[in-house]
């Protein structure tokens, strides 16, 4: 187990909420958010679409100090400032040995942050191109898959904060079942994982909690027992009862 590394835990302050009717604050599965616990290897979260997944991964990257489109903490880049005011009102309690290393994958905005390392390595520097800890190959220039495998394998390395918005949505299922091997390399180095996903075989990592947003709220939940898991578990399974039901 990671020792006093990473991120402990989350703190929800409502005290100055404008209010409990406005987005983001109105989202049900928030509500009744207090104290949120990450596990010091790897924290999911997990839940139908529309639930706060991605939200709350964002106010929780912000608030550890990530551009909110994604990237190191070094990056500061803005196509649109989309992202909402609830990491102004959450803590994050660190341990007392702060990570070397981190990162905010948001899926949705890596190709934001691909053509921002590629401006950078156009303006003058003393130190190598940008590109060189992403593989050196641009990451336009790769498949979308490609250049998220090229962050795990080259950009990550030991004593980090990974922070994961549906990293699954560029990858095969092989290539989730090696991030999963990558990830545990990490996470041997110290390293701790906090990811948003929709996918059973990212979400199988056997030393993790899971929190499920619903309606209700963030519930703790067993691997099995979430609806993504027992949805793709009944669907494979039983495929063909399952397409005719959807089908007729």
């Amino acid at each position: 187990m990671i020792a006093k590394r990473g991120v402990l835990e989350l703190i929800y302050n409502r005290d100055n909420i404008p209010s409990q009717e406005q987005y983001p604050f109105n989202i049900r599965a928030l509500r009744n958010l207090s104290t949120l616990k990450f596990h010091p290897k790897v924290t999911y979260l997990s839940g139908e679409n529309g639930m706060g997944k991605s939200t709350l991964i964002e106010a929780i990257a912000v608030a550890c100090g990530f551009n909110p489109e994604g990237g190191t903490a070094n990056f500061n880049f803005s196509t649109r400032a989309s992202h909402s005011p609830l990491y102004k009102h959450i803590r994050i309690a660190r341990g007392p040995v702060r990570p070397k290393d981190g990162f905010f994958l948001r899926s949705e905005s890596f190709f934001n942050l691909a053509t921002n390392i590629e401006d950078l390595d156009k303006e003058p520097s003393m130190g190598p191109p940008v590109i060189n800890y992403y593989g050196g190959v641009s990451l336009h220039e790769q498949s979308h898959g490609e250049s998220f495998w090229a962050l795990f394998t080259h950009r990550f390395s030991g004593h980090g904060l990974y922070i994961l918005d549906e990293p699954e949505a560029a990858l095969s299922p092989s290539r989730q079942m090696a991030m999963l091997a990558r990830m545990h390399d990490l996470i041997q180095q110290d390293s701790q994982f906090i990811i948003a996903t929709h996918s059973p075989i990212v979400m199988a990592y056997p030393d993790a909690d899971i929190y499920e947003l619903t309606g209700d709220g963030l519930k703790k939940t067993k691997y099995t027992e979430t609806e993504n898991y027992k949805v793709s578990h009944q669907f494979i399974n039983n495929y063909k009862n399952m397409l005719k039901i959807l089908m007729e």
